[in-house]
């Protein structure tokens, strides 16, 4: 099962995985922050909302019943990511956030993420920004990981697709992410498998191929988070029925 931290909802993230690559072979399920994140908004409609991130995340919000304003007539702020991550950074909204948290507007965070890997860059996202604003003085709820909600949501769906209940001993969460995946898994009681060359690659390792326990464990400690595994990067292969090796 694949759990993104994606604010769009998980029909599209599919089609996305399907441009990189990535084959539905490989997955079974799939379960979005955006997902999770839609009963928050629908909660709030009609709003109206102040929307902070790029178009096309603008599935988010088909049918939750939702009006848009600019930020001094919104009733909370809904926030997908950066309008252009390409080129801006969170500093670039702290005045107009300061002006929102001064009005008390709450904030719905549709990614927790702070950063994420595109290629070998890393790219601002909604998690920084609600950062941000909870440092401001605003109030951020989320839904994605590391928080409930979106496991609630997994465990769900992995029991539709099994047809029985998930035996949470039998469960291994993997992913690059501190503070959502591994402190996610943690929140849950479920083991973790860190993968050491991703978005923290720098702190864990001097060799990306040869993970470093020590290191690892002190940044992990100081995160107050524990994994069970370390792996330098993650490689998906599967061997079909007839004996062909995809990867």
């Amino acid at each position: 099962m694949l759990i993104s931290n994606s604010p769009r909802p998980f029909d599209e993230v599919a089609l996305q995985l399907d441009e990189l690559g990535a084959p539905r072979e490989a997955w079974s399920a799939l379960v979005t922050s955006g997902d999770a994140t839609r009963g928050l908004l629908a909660a709030r409609a009609p709003g109206p909302a102040w929307w902070i991130g790029p178009k096309r995340d603008g599935a988010l919000f088909d049918e939750l019943g939702l009006a848009f304003a600019d930020p001094q007539d919104a009733a909370f702020v809904a926030c997908t990511g950066l309008e252009d991550d390409e080129t801006q950074t969170p500093e670039d909204y702290r005045p107009a956030l300061s002006a929102a948290a001064v009005r008390g507007l709450e904030m719905v965070c549709a990614n927790p993420d702070r950063v994420v890997q595109r290629g070998g860059r890393l790219i601002w996202c909604a998690g920084a920004l609600a950062e941000l604003y909870a440092g401001l003085g605003g109030k951020v709820v989320m839904a994605g990981k590391p928080f409930a909600p979106i496991y609630e949501r997994a465990f769900a769906e992995a029991a539709r697709v099994l047809g029985r209940a998930v035996d949470r001993r039998r469960v291994l969460v993997i992913g690059d992410g501190v503070a959502t995946d591994i402190t996610g898994a943690n929140r849950q009681g479920l083991d973790a498998l860190l993968v050491t060359g991703g978005i923290h690659a720098e702190a864990f390792t001097q060799d990306p191929g040869a993970p470093d326990p020590v290191r690892a464990g002190a940044f992990l400690e100081a995160a107050g988070a524990s994994a069970r595994y370390l792996t330098a990067q993650l490689a998906w292969s599967a061997r079909p029925r007839h004996g062909r090796r995809n990867r």
